[in-house]
C-alpha cells in the first residue's frame, strides 16, 4: 500500500508540519462519548473532573494536531501517540470513571490482555494493516486505549490489593521493556511503511525505530513506576494509621 494513503493523510515534511492541524470526526465521536459516560456514571469531584478534562485535552492533542500526520511519517511518533493512549490517557480516565463494582476480569487477565493487544498492534503486519484504513485504524487505537482502561482501573481501585496490584505493574513494565529492547536492538527495519518516510527529519528508517524502541523502553514505563511508588506510599500510609489507631486505643 501506498504510505501516501495512510489514515492520518501523507507523510509530513518538516517545514510544513505545524500546518497539519485536522479534524477527525471519529475521534469527535471518541471526545463526546467519554463526556458522555463521565457526566453519567463518572466521578464528579474536583479529580474526577481533572482527570477527565486532562484526557479529552491529551486526546484532542493525539488525534487533532500535527502529532496524528507525524505518527504517518515517524513510526517513533506512532510509539508516543500510543504511549499518550496508554500510559497517560488510560489512567487518567480509570480516575474519572473508576469500577463501580468489581471488574469481570481478574488483574492477571487484565493484565495480560492489555500487553498481548500492545504486542498484536506492533507486530509489523498488524501494524501495517491498521493504519491505512478507518475500520482497522480505529480498532487499533480503541482496543489499546480500552483494554489499558480496564488495566489501569483495575491496579488504581481502593479494592485491589496493593501486592497483585504491584505485581502487575512490573509484570507490564518487563513485557513493554521487552518489547522497546526488541525494537532497539532489531538489526534491521521492520515497518516498511516507514522505510522511505523518515529521511527528511534526519532519521535512517532503523534510527527511528530504535527511537521507539527507546520510547517504548524508558519514557512509557515512567506512568507505571509512579502508580506503584503511589501504591507503596498508600499501603505505608494505612500501615502507619492502623499502628496509630491501635496505639490511641
Amino acid at each position: 500500500m501506498d504510505i501516501a494513503n495512510a489514515y492520518c493523510g501523507p507523510p509530513p515534511l518538516p517545514g510544513d508540519l505545524w500546518f497539519r492541524w485536522s479534524f477527525d470526526p471519529f475521534a469527535m465521536v471518541l471526545v463526546l462519548g467519554l463526556l458522555g459516560i463521565w457526566l453519567c456514571w463518572g466521578r464528579k469531584d474536583n479529580a474526577g473532573r481533572g482527570a477527565i478534562a486532562s484526557a479529552i485535552a491529551l486526546i484532542s492533542i493525539a488525534f487533532f494536531s500535527p502529532l496524528c500526520d507525524l505518527t504517518t511519517a515517524l513510526f517513533s511518533a506512532r510509539v508516543a501517540h500510543h504511549v499518550i493512549l496508554i500510559g497517560i490517557v488510560a489512567p487518567l480516565l480509570a480516575i474519572a470513571m473508576p469500577w463501580r463494582n468489581r471488574p469481570l476480569l481478574p488483574l492477571s487477565a487484565l493484565t495480560l490482555l492489555n500487553g498481548l493487544t500492545v504486542w498484536i498492534w506492533h507486530a509489523p503486519s498488524a501494524y501495517e494493516w491498521a493504519i491505512y484504513d478507518t475500520a482497522p485504524y480505529w480498532l487499533m487505537q480503541l482496543s489499546l486505549l480500552t483494554t489499558s482502561w480496564l488495566f489501569w482501573r483495575e491496579v488504581l481501585s481502593p479494592l485491589a490489593r496493593t501486592g497483585g496490584a504491584l505485581i502487575a505493574l512490573v509484570a507490564f513494565i518487563a513485557q513493554m521493556g521487552l518489547l522497546g529492547a526488541l525494537l532497539v536492538f532489531a538489526p534491521f527495519p521492520v515497518y516498511v511503511p516507514h522505510l522511505t518516510t523518515t529521511f527528511p527529519f534526519g532519521l535512517s528508517a532503523l534510527a527511528d525505530q530504535q527511537l521507539a524502541g527507546l520510547l517504548m523502553w524508558v519514557p512509557a514505563m515512567l506512568p507505571y513506576l509512579l502508580a506503584g511508588i503511589w501504591l507503596i506510599l498508600r499501603m505505608t500510609n494505612a500501615i502507619a494509621s492502623e499502628q496509630t489507631s491501635g496505639s490511641a486505643r
